[in-house]
């Protein structure tokens, strides 16, 4: 075989992408075609949140309800761990949620009893199966059983990062790859995945979930631009017997100096929208059950709401000695 050179450009001769192209997949979350890491400890909701943005980027319905998608299209996505049908109910219930229709969405499945990274044969099935349908985006989740291969052997888990980032690039695919995190905190969350730092090194974006006593902390990195401020997240399930879809929420601190209080947030949405039925409330402030029903009481004692036929509503009668609101 001749051996040929390599192709070699000036770097003014380098194509850019055109300027409608957005640089982002999920604005401020990950970049249009980009590789990286969702890496977390165990059950820490990392496939709930790979789904979340295979909806989103499918649908084109902002990302955990919060996060815009400049430009929607199909998404391929393997889970190792998790029936086909298993994987269908999760996105059937974040489709409802994200208020999209679930048989148009353009969420495809490989539904292989396996995929191996580290065999060259399952690389080019991938390969050609990427041609074919050309994602925006593919999920591979989890990396620990996409291989057999020794995952601090920096050596063997850069040819695999290698051939996913060559695929991403032949493709212009973004490639989210679900990895696990050692359980002790680290002051970088990237310190913390397991086994060879080629992982962390090798993210154009990554997203890094926590638990905390309160729920999850989502931390984004990226290489290329400047990365937001932690996201405090909540899986919110239903509860009491509601049939509520299972979904991820943006869950902001009511403490921050930034946000303003609970009791503020319910007046202003029952001002805007008229009376409420609890539920709705509880799914348009994303808050707990627990917390909106303490805040609601607090209130109606306050002599500021009260209960109608049509949910909670604004108590427009002044009082003459109104009483304080302490939550």
């Amino acid at each position: 075989m001749v051996a040929e050179e390599l192709h070699v450009l000036r770097a003014a001769e380098v194509h850019e992408n055109p300027a409608e192209e957005p640089p982002w997949l999920i604005e401020p979350l990950w970049g249009a075609g980009a590789v990286g890491i969702i890496g977390g400890a165990p059950k820490s909701c990392k496939t709930w949140l790979a789904l979340e943005m295979a909806v989103a980027v499918a649908s084109g319905r902002p990302c955990l309800g919060r996060f815009r998608v400049p430009r929607p299209g199909p998404v391929l996505l393997f889970a190792a761990e998790d029936a086909p049908p298993q994987i269908k109910h999760r996105i059937e219930s974040l489709a409802h949620a994200r208020q999209t229709d679930f048989a148009s969405l353009d969420v495809r499945l490989i539904v292989e009893p396996s995929l191996r990274l580290d065999l060259p044969q399952d690389l080019g099935r991938l390969r050609l199966t990427l041609e074919k349908h050309r994602p925006l985006l593919l999920v591979l989740d989890p990396y620990v059983r996409l291989q057999r291969a020794d995952e601090n052997d920096a050596r063997q888990v850069s040819a695999i990062l290698s051939a996913l980032r060559e695929l991403s690039r032949t493709f212009q695919t973004a490639v989210a790859l679900v990895h696990h995190a050692r359980k002790n905190a680290t002051d970088l969350p990237g310190q913390a995945l397991r086994g060879s730092g080629d992982f962390w090194a090798w993210g154009d974006s990554n997203l890094y979930v926590a638990r905390k006593r309160d729920g999850l902390l989502l931390t984004v990195e990226h290489r290329s631009a400047a990365s937001p401020a932690p996201i405090g997240l909540r899986l919110l399930t239903p509860e009491n017997g509601e049939q509520s879809p299972v979904r991820l929420e943006v869950h902001d601190d009511s403490s921050s100096p930034d946000s303003p209080p609970l009791a503020e947030c319910i007046v202003a949405h029952l001002r805007t929208h008229g009376p409420t039925p609890h539920r709705s409330l509880r799914g348009a402030l994303h808050v707990r059950d627990a917390v909106l029903s303490e805040a609601l009481r607090a209130l109606e004692v306050a002599g500021r709401l009260v209960r109608t036929p049509g949910g909670w509503s604004l108590f427009d009668m002044p009082l003459l000695f109104p009483k304080p609101i302490s939550l």
